[in-house]
């Protein structure tokens, strides 16, 4: 499928399409808004080189002076992870950015669209976003969850963040007809945990596996492969659930809701548990890009 006139492909990007060469889209949010400064711009980095070490081409997917880029320059890298306030984009998002010309950070459903529509199959970030508690009274829901199910890419994620409702989310997923799998697990990761609770109907073993799957896709929708972070590497059960439960508390009698609370939630664990929830937050992130490059390969 040719990109729309108004996405800019990168010449490596737009040449590795043309001949077969294993691409995977790689998310910008991560880099301006989930890590702190300078470690993002250097994680960005080598999860760019994680997709070369593995023979593929990363496409990073940002807006550029109100282009939406698919694959940047090392410059532009660098002005999205340096850049103050660059503002956090989704799909709704675009068109007034670009219309404004400015620079902006791609979430999960703007990269998942914008890498579909320039013919990339694979895509790796860290979680999804999903419903959030409380979402009864107050709506909130992702709406990565309703562009995955209008998109045909494969998506390699560690779950969705555990500060949502979990159960919720899978519940949306399984209305929104989005295919969930698990890679090489039948329990649903949970972000910076191996097992949030929730089971999987699905498993695969192999990237080759996963291959399967995308080439009998049956209709429009997104494939998740919800691959788990190491046991070595993720948070400890009782500190994660103590934490959570004390920064639910406090943003509640801060009143902090909305869009403020994801945020506010993920910067609270990483001053409680002394930046391990960072570090688990890149091992799974690498871990997903190497399996996300060998998918793409397999494609």
């Amino acid at each position: 499928m040719p990109p729309p006139a108004r996405v800019r492909l990168q010449q490596e990007v737009a040449e590795a399409l043309a001949w077969g060469t294993p691409v995977v889209a790689l998310e910008s949010t991560l880099i301006a808004h989930g890590l702190p400064r300078p470690d993002n711009l250097a994680v960005a980095r080598e999860l760019e080189a994680l997709v070369r070490e593995a023979g593929g081409v990363p496409a990073t997917v940002a807006v550029v002076g109100g282009e939406p880029a698919v694959g940047l320059s090392e410059t532009e890298l660098e002005r999205i992870a340096t850049s103050p306030g660059i503002p956090k984009l989704s799909l709704r998002d675009l068109a007034p950015a670009m219309a404004a010309g400015c620079d902006g950070a791609t979430t999960v459903a703007s990269t998942a669209w914008l890498a579909s529509q320039a013919g990339i199959r694979v895509f790796a970030t860290g979680g999804l976003g999903g419903v959030h508690r409380e979402a009864r009274e107050s709506w909130d829901e992702s709406a990565d969850l309703v562009t995955l199910s209008r998109t045909p890419i494969c998506v390699v994620c560690a779950g969705v963040k555990s500060i949502l409702d979990v159960g919720a989310t899978l519940e949306r997923l399984e209305s929104l007809n989005v295919s969930v799998v698990g890679y090489r697990t039948r329990r649903f990761p949970g972000f910076y945990l191996a097992d949030s609770g929730f089971g999987l109907d699905w498993s695969v073993e192999t990237p080759r596996d996963v291959a399967a799957i995308v080439h009998a896709r049956v209709h429009d929708g997104a494939l998740v492969i919800a691959n788990p972070i190491a046991p070595d590497d993720q948070l400890d059960p009782a500190l994660h659930a103590r934490v959570l439960d004390e920064g639910l508390r406090l943003a509640q009698s801060r009143g902090i809701t909305g869009k403020a609370v994801t945020p506010f939630l993920l910067e609270f664990f990483h001053t409680q548990t002394a930046g391990a929830s960072l570090r688990a937050n890149v091992q799974l992130v690498r871990s997903n890009v190497r399996l996300a490059a060998q998918i793409a390969a397999a494609l």
